[in-house]
């Protein structure tokens, strides 16, 4: 039953931790544009990647 005064501090530690790492990631901005960088991926590079072997062949 001791171990309830050891655990109840520490998970309002890590709750408030979580809570700064939260509002630490909003003021930075880190939550501004979810939908491009999971867009980026669907982009073709054949344009680049063409010119590339292109020289290589030759």
């Amino acid at each position: 039953m001791k171990i309830i005064y050891v655990l109840i501090p520490l998970s309002l530690m890590l709750l408030g931790l979580a809570v700064w790492a939260f509002f630490w990631a909003v003021k930075n901005d880190q939550f501004e544009d979810l939908d491009t960088p999971a867009l980026d991926i669907l982009d073709d590079d054949e344009t680049e990647d063409s010119d590339t072997n292109r020289e290589k062949r030759e």
